[in-house]
């Protein structure tokens, strides 16, 4: 196990709400989100990077088959790529995939508080909604946002200044956490305060988390170490 880093209590804003991703941050989904990505991008043959999950993460269910039939010039639509990427992926929001270790107990603390919690995630409603249900999330989170809901991806700032203004408070009352360099870049951009999360997926950028955000933490409950007051 990852022992936890040295939490900073330098953060001193009026925060008053936060933001989570899904996939990787409160979920531990990334292994299916990297299989559905390459089970399609395999199938037609394509040649990738071996960072192409690291791209396609904060383009979600609804940027990455445009970023992979045009970087790639594959022979198929849009919605095509979508819907294999669902038939791997939708079984497992379903009925499988977990929280990640002690992020219930943090997200009741942190509500208990009196902070106001929610979800910006790259993935779609097919994805987040059935998932979210059946981990009982509806006690927790106010909002459960999808990049489908906006006309942005997680990786342009606007999704978070749009966010902001949908639950009426400044982007500096606002924590975001994601396990995404990209992500957490445009929202650091957004103005918000940032903190990265550690998921074996994002392995080669933790030094740049560390170095780049707000603060870093390898399990959620390190995020009661900060000091939002």
């Amino acid at each position: 196990m990852w022992a936890a880093q040295t939490i900073r209590g330098d953060i001193v804003k009026r925060i008053t709400h936060f933001l989570f991703d899904f996939d990787g941050t409160l979920i531990d989904s990334m292994p299916t989100f990297s299989s559905c990505v390459l089970t399609v991008l395999d199938k037609f043959g394509v040649k990738y990077p071996s960072d192409i999950i690291k791209t396609c993460t904060p383009l979600g269910a609804k940027d990455t088959p445009k970023y992979c039939i045009e970087t790639f010039g594959m022979n198929t639509t849009e919605e095509e790529f979508r819907s294999l990427m669902f038939e791997v992926a939708v079984p497992d929001y379903e009925n499988t995939i977990p929280a990640k270790p002690t992020v219930v107990e943090t997200m009741k603390e942190l509500k208990a508080r009196g902070y106001c919690l929610n979800i910006l995630t790259g993935s779609p409603h097919e994805t987040l909604d059935p998932c979210f249900a059946r981990l009982g999330f509806g006690e927790l989170f106010d909002k459960a946002w999808s990049v489908n809901d906006f006309p942005y991806n997680k990786t342009e700032p606007e999704i978070y200044l749009e966010a902001a203004r949908l639950l009426g408070v400044e982007p500096e009352a606002i924590v975001f956490l994601d396990d995404n360099i990209e992500a957490n870049r445009a929202a650091k951009r957004a103005g918000l305060t940032v903190i990265g999360v550690y998921d074996e997926s994002g392995d080669g950028f933790v030094e740049d988390m560390k170095r780049e955000l707000d603060g870093y933490v390898y399990e959620m409950r390190d995020v009661l170490g900060f000091n939002f007051d």
